[in-house]
């Protein structure tokens, strides 16, 4: 018979309906769902001498969701620091990547994200890198709900050598993985700089027969518009539209540069946008029209980027950035509001990714993926009001417990049933690697 589990918390923010905020509740968890959510008089009622978690100075929330991430790149970090997007990618990161992208290289660097995400409240995140098996066995090591791209690029590298054969490898591990309860897939074309037309016309011919969401890079520098409009003849979303890739299924990471018309397109073809607010001030790429995007009704997740343009995996460093972007940008204190901030942090990005039915908000009948979040201490008294808190007050640190489907993943702040051992020898053997590539360039590039 399976355990039944309460976890009783001060506060629990379940996100739906938006405006809830329970006090004195409890979340009963059995078979790794959310059995129930109701008052502890009740609970006590129903589920009779239940084991019971008591959280008497925390708030409860949906376990945060990270819609747009590299885990891989986490290897990566502080390596080429203060540079624009193109020379950050053209002179380092893709050199290093040629160089020492593997299987191993992905599978410990997404490891040692996992470990991040997961101390920071994360548990489920998009991923866009190459040799995805790797970042999907380091996933399941950690516990974690993980979305692999399929990433698609028209260059060789030494996961791939065509697009023909970027598809083939990703679909494949799809067809693997089908049934796995913590592993779904999107198409990860990179970027429409990085993929042509004939590619585009084949990743949205297998999103519509496969129903999957077609997850890519779109506006975000001014260069990589008029790029477009200097190749194509069109703004790279204009020119999405024409291949049949704008729709309901459409992850559009970034979109800083966007016109009015082009924030009514993705609302009137039902898209998200992945918002990377830090990734997007580190590189200088611009402020993304957050208040325009929400008003026009499109879904707005939120999402890390790669530890190489941030420098951190935080989902609370996010939640507030954009928050407070879309205030200053907007001239407008109400343009994104705490509560909806943490839902683009939780519901919004499980919605973009089409796992919204599984997770992102604390619902009977979902899985049990649940952030604890202590709300007390100096830094944090008194509280009025607990989203308000979670969005501009605690911080990754506050977080003591995380479950991922129904299992325990972090235990007062230490991660719990994750095999990290040699993980530490292997990152500092990494570094020495990469330090040694990244002076030898340098000394070259003199």
């Amino acid at each position: 018979m399976t355990e039944v589990f309460l976890i009783r918390a001060r506060w629990i923010v379940p996100v739906e309906p938006a405006a809830a905020v329970l006090e004195d509740h409890v979340v009963a968890v059995s078979d790794g769902r959310v059995e129930a959510l109701l008052p502890a008089t009740e609970a006590a009622l129903r589920f009779p001498g239940c084991r019971t978690i008591e959280l008497a100075e925390h708030a409860l929330i949906p376990g945060l969701v990270n819609a747009h991430t590299h885990a891989a790149m986490s290897l990566l970090r502080g390596l080429a620091d203060d540079l624009p997007l193109m020379r950050w990618l053209q002179e380092h990161i893709w050199p290093a990547e040629m160089r020492h992208a593997s299987p191993q290289f992905v599978h410990d660097g997404t490891l040692l994200a996992c470990a991040e995400m997961l101390r920071g409240g994360v548990t489920c995140f998009n991923d866009m890198y190459y040799f995805p098996e790797a970042a999907l066995d380091a996933a399941r090591v950690a516990g974690m709900r993980a979305v692999l791209g399929m990433i698609v690029i028209e260059f060789p590298t030494a996961y791939a050598s065509d697009p023909d054969d970027y598809l083939h490898k990703g679909l494949a591990l799809r067809d693997r993985y089908a049934d796995s309860p913590l592993v779904s897939f999107c198409l990860a074309p990179h970027a429409p700089y990085t993929v042509s037309d004939a590619t585009f016309r084949k990743v949205a011919k297998l999103a519509a027969e496969l129903e999957l969401p077609v997850h890519v890079h779109v506006h975000e520098t001014d260069e990589e518009v008029e790029r477009s409009v200097a190749e194509h003849g069109v703004r790279p979303l204009e020119r999405l539209r024409r291949l049949g890739l704008l729709g309901p299924d459409l992850i559009a990471v970034h979109a800083v540069h966007l016109s009015p018309d082009e924030i009514g397109l993705l609302a009137t073809h039902g898209a998200s946008v992945a918002h990377c607010p830090s990734s997007n001030l580190k590189l200088a790429s611009g402020l993304a029209p957050v208040a325009q995007l929400a008003r026009a009704g499109v879904n707005v997740a939120l999402g890390t980027d790669g530890a190489a343009s941030n420098n951190r995996l935080d989902m609370f460093q996010e939640m507030r950035t954009a928050a407070m972007l879309a205030k200053a940008v907007a001239h407008d204190a109400q343009a994104m509001p705490a509560r909806a901030a943490l839902r683009a942090a939780t519901l919004a990005g499980a919605q973009a990714l089409g796992i919204g039915s599984r997770t992102g908000s604390i619902v009977p009948g979902k899985a049990a993926d649940l952030t604890a979040v202590r709300l007390s201490g100096v830094e944090l008294s008194p509280c009025y009001d607990p989203v308000s808190h979670l969005v501009y007050a605690a911080g990754r640190e506050h977080v003591t417990h995380v479950w991922v489907g129904g299992q325990l993943r972090v235990a007062d702040g230490v991660l719990q049933g994750i095999d990290l051992t040699g993980l530490d020898s292997r990152c500092k053997l990494w570094q020495n690697i990469l330090a040694s590539s990244f002076a030898v360039r340098r000394a070259s590039d003199k």
